[in-house]
């Protein structure tokens, strides 16, 4: 004997969905009126859990915008590398003082990687919360809106390991890369007012707009390519500073007359390396520990200058510690940068704070700089810039007026070599005219007034002093 089974007809079974579905409506209904959106999306991410933990093979990591109060990095390499494989749905911006568009993935967009046979789906997530005000009624919202930013990593599971050991550091170093490629160069000075907080930096920038390269200075041929060597040597090193315990930075001291070029050959090597430019102006800073903050504050990758050393700190220090202070009723110690601060700066324990730094000194007056500033370690590089030699004049003529011969020529370059004449000054007179014999003939005139003597041939030369020794970094 067989048992009947009895089926519900079709119009139960519709009628017990809709009843369902109502009654989810309504709960629904009810949750978004009476609980907080912060209790919902716990309550949603606990069940979203659940359900992919236990019948899923796929993993989900989560990459936030903050960890904390402090930003993320892995965050924002996410979102230059996602945004360099995305194909559909992108976001285009050109933030303020920028040159370069940027591409980023869209909101709420996903889009399929694969690295080492490994499918992976990256999704950048915006969601925007409002708190609501301490004295609202249960669903009354009337407070802030804020917005969350993350990204999420889907993979299989079994590839857990090799995607945080392999991959997240790939994304790693190919951000950095997109970020070079399309870095826009900038010139950072301090604040006049610094004010001090989280994420708050005591530097303003403007783009560094210099169009001096290597190629266009007028500095003899052999100096330029034993600072290009120099340069290249420095950035090629990085284990070995490491291997040998020295902070992996480089000190160059550019010294000589007004108007010889010590400015352009500072935005030359931060063209060629593609560095930030850092001011330090120590006149400004007012004392050693503010010193060390805007050392950390500067980023790696960049050049720190500062300019007239001799005119900017008292170098006088050793010799005010012998005196009396009755001598010095206004002397207030700890109220300026010292010395020992800057010598501090350049190879204590503060001058490890950051990598790939250059740090240029200039000053007119070499003679007055304390011998302790000059030694290997400290500055590392000397370089003489002085008078303009024939060698910067050919180049001069060629960047000015187009001609690389010219019968006035040969004159001119037999008479630059006995007047002390700044390379600035060339220029300026080349300016004076679009046609060449007009513009050659007015710098001979000029280097036919300010010539000094055929004893002063030497002075007119250019020179290189590298201090340090080529292949060594032992001080």
């Amino acid at each position: 004997m067989s048992a009947k089974i009895n089926f519900p007809s079709a119009r139960a079974a519709v009628s017990t969905a809709a009843s369902a579905a109502a009654t989810a409506i309504l709960v629904r209904s009810i949750a978004r009126d009476l609980l907080p959106c912060e209790l919902r999306h716990y309550f949603y991410t606990k069940f979203h859990y659940l359900f992919t933990t236990l019948f899923s093979n796929k993993i989900t990591l989560t990459i936030d915008e903050f960890d904390g109060l402090n930003k993320n990095q892995l965050f924002y390499a996410a979102e230059l590398y996602a945004g360099s494989i995305s194909t559909r749905c992108c976001r285009v911006s050109l933030p303020v003082k920028e040159k370069i568009i940027r591409v980023a993935l869209g909101g709420n967009e996903e889009i399929a990687d694969e690295f080492a046979e490994i499918d992976l789906k990256w999704r950048f997530v915006t969601e925007k919360s409002q708190r609501r005000r301490h004295n609202s009624y249960p669903g009354e919202y009337g407070g802030t809106t804020s917005e969350v930013r993350f990204f999420t990593l889907t993979f299989h599971k079994k590839h857990r390991n090799k995607v945080i050991d392999e991959y997240l550091p790939y994304v790693l170093n190919k951000s950095k890369t997109l970020k070079e490629c399309n870095k826009t160069l900038k010139l950072h000075t301090l604040r006049s007012e610094r004010i001090h907080g989280p994420g708050i930096t005591p530097w303003q920038s403007a783009n560094l707009d210099h169009p001096a390269k290597f190629e266009t200075l007028a500095m003899d041929d052999e100096m330029k390519k034993m600072i290009v060597d120099d340069l290249d040597r420095f950035l090629k090193r990085k284990e070995l500073y490491r291997k040998v315990g020295k902070a992996w930075k480089r000190g160059y001291l550019l010294f000589g007359p007004p108007g010889t070029g010590k400015s352009s050959l500072i935005a030359a090597m931060a063209n060629y390396l593609n560095f930030d430019v850092y001011d330090l102006e120590m006149t400004d800073i007012r004392s050693n520990s503010e010193l060390k903050k805007l050392l950390i504050s500067a980023a790696n990758r960049s050049i720190l200058v500062v300019e007239d050393i001799d005119a900017s700190i008292d170098l006088t220090e050793r010799k005010l510690k012998t005196t009396s202070s009755s001598m010095h009723p206004f002397h207030q110690p700890g109220h300026k940068v010292t010395l020992s601060g800057l010598l501090n700066f350049l190879d204590g324990l503060w001058s490890s704070i950051g990598d790939e730094r250059i740090i240029i000194f200039t000053t007119n007056h070499k003679e007055k700089l304390d011998p302790a500033l000059l030694r290997p370690g400290r500055m590392d590089v000397h370089v003489h810039m002085s008078y303009c030699n024939p060698c910067g004049l050919r180049l001069l003529v060629s960047n000015y007026l187009g001609i690389t011969e010219h019968p006035l020529m040969v004159k001119a370059q037999g008479l630059i070599g006995s007047s002390k004449i700044t390379p600035a000054e060339v220029g300026e007179q080349l300016l004076k005219s679009d046609d060449p014999e007009l513009a050659l003939q007015g710098l001979i005139e000029f280097l036919e007034v300010n010539k000094e003597g055929e004893g002063n041939c030497e002075q007119g030369i250019s020179k290189l002093k590298i201090v340090s020794k080529k292949d060594e970094l032992a001080n």
